[in-house]
């Protein structure tokens, strides 16, 4: 129990030193330090991440940086999806679903590698001269909904929903990206309404792991505990920490456990 506590307290002083995207290493730290499958280790990791997700959202709610109709508008979509995920991983064998896993983290180690990076001349033209799909009415302080600004944001509920249940993941890593992509939110607002939605796509997901018997309630309170003492510790810290370093550190941890999930895959 002290064990899965430690790897708790480590996967939220993650999430706080680096966002939502963190809780991609909850279940590498599940499936290494408790020696969990990955089919076990999602419905865990959901939980710690779901719950540090809704400290986080509350949060922003309290100062009014959740674009709550955009969040509940991709929750919707992540937890009519989350359910198919989850079913499909307890029918995939392990070796495929960690493979999987490995892959997508390393296209999250890429992606925050990109992005602790200045950005380019070329880039800053690009975003100056293409507007995005939801733009933030600065008088009404409310999103413009158009067809294109929906459709855009359903899709990105929907990925993050079906990652959600199929490998444990809280969706930070698809919703930080599309919300800076598809709006013209603050970071500040892409985060908590990033964290909004996980949490409720996460709950949804646990919720529907737990009614189906697939949740291991004896590691899922530790973990969940220590994830919240270290969201609380990390955030302590976190603003005296350079961000860009910290992404780097992130990427290069998050490419090292991939290499090892792939080598543990291929070698079982």
């Amino acid at each position: 129990m002290i064990i899965v506590l430690l790897l708790g307290l480590t996967v939220g002083v993650i999430l706080a030193l680096t966002g939502a995207g963190g809780g991609i290493l909850a279940v590498p730290l599940l499936v290494f330090g408790a020696g969990l499958s990955m089919a076990e280790a999602g419905p865990i990791g959901l939980l710690a991440v779901g719950l540090a997700a809704t400290l986080g959202a509350v949060m922003g709610l309290k100062n009014g940086t959740v674009r709550y109709k955009a969040a509940l508008l991709i929750a919707t979509a992540g937890i009519i999806c989350s359910p198919l995920g989850l079913w499909l991983a307890q029918r995939t064998p392990n070796r495929p679903l960690t493979i999987l896993f490995a892959c997508v983290l390393m296209y999250v180690a890429f992606r925050v590698f990109k992005r602790s990076l200045p950005p380019s001349p070329a880039s800053k033209a690009a975003v100056a001269t293409k507007p995005p799909p939801c733009v933030l009415d600065a008088q009404r302080g409310k999103l413009n909904w158009t067809a294109p600004c929906a459709w855009a944001l359903t899709v990105s509920g929907v990925i993050a929903g079906g990652l959600s249940g199929l490998l444990g993941v809280g969706g930070g890593f698809v919703m930080v990206p599309a919300l800076q992509r598809y709006t013209n939110l603050t970071a500040q607002s892409v985060l908590a309404t990033s964290l909004a939605v996980i949490a409720l796509v996460s709950m949804a997901g646990v919720a529907a792991s737990s009614a189906a018997g697939h949740l291991q309630w004896a590691v899922a309170l530790p973990f969940s505990v220590g994830a919240l003492f270290g969201m609380a510790g990390g955030r302590l810290i976190a603003a005296r920490l350079a961000g860009p370093h910290l992404q780097r550190g992130f990427a290069a941890v998050s490419m090292l456990v991939a290499v090892a999930l792939l080598v543990k895959a291929l070698g079982s």
